[in-house]
């Protein structure tokens, strides 16, 4: 009996510990990185701190002509992707898959985008924006 309960209280410590991961926060977002694929003429960026607060900016012509704030915050033990700036509330997504090179958040509520995927590969940052219809790929490379 007491093997049991030891047992069971084992696979409950294993299945909170593992809980914990999935709500870890993304650390291969820490960084300054700038946009390789983007529009003649201009230049985006995202810079994020190891706070998990971070800023999305396209300077156009010397001007900034887009600006977000984004931040990775945790609500009732889920991480989400807050930004702000783009509507006038700030825009909840949820993270719906994590692994540590890459997350999934959504709002199937946000007209766009209703996805957004983040994940490193060689050495890159790939961003995608997306709805059912449409979608944009960001590829950052870190700035030294």
């Amino acid at each position: 009996m007491r093997l049991l309960l030891l047992s069971i209280c084992f696979l409950c410590i294993v299945s909170c510990d593992n809980n914990t991961e999935k709500t870890k926060n993304p650390a291969f977002l820490i960084g300054n990185w700038k946009r390789l694929n983007d529009k003649p003429g201009s230049q985006t960026f995202e810079n994020w701190n190891s706070d998990f607060k971070g800023l999305g900016y396209t300077i156009k012509d010397g001007k900034t002509t887009f600006s977000k704030q984004l931040s990775i915050i945790k609500i009732n033990d889920t991480l989400h992707l807050q930004v702000v700036g783009v509507n006038e509330n700030p825009t909840l997504f949820k993270f719906t898959k994590q692994t540590d090179t890459s997350f999934v958040c959504e709002n199937p509520q946000n007209e766009f985008p209703k996805k957004i995927t983040y994940l490193v590969d060689n050495n890159q940052l790939k961003a995608i924006v997306q709805n059912d219809d449409f979608r944009i790929d960001f590829i950052f490379e870190k700035e030294n």
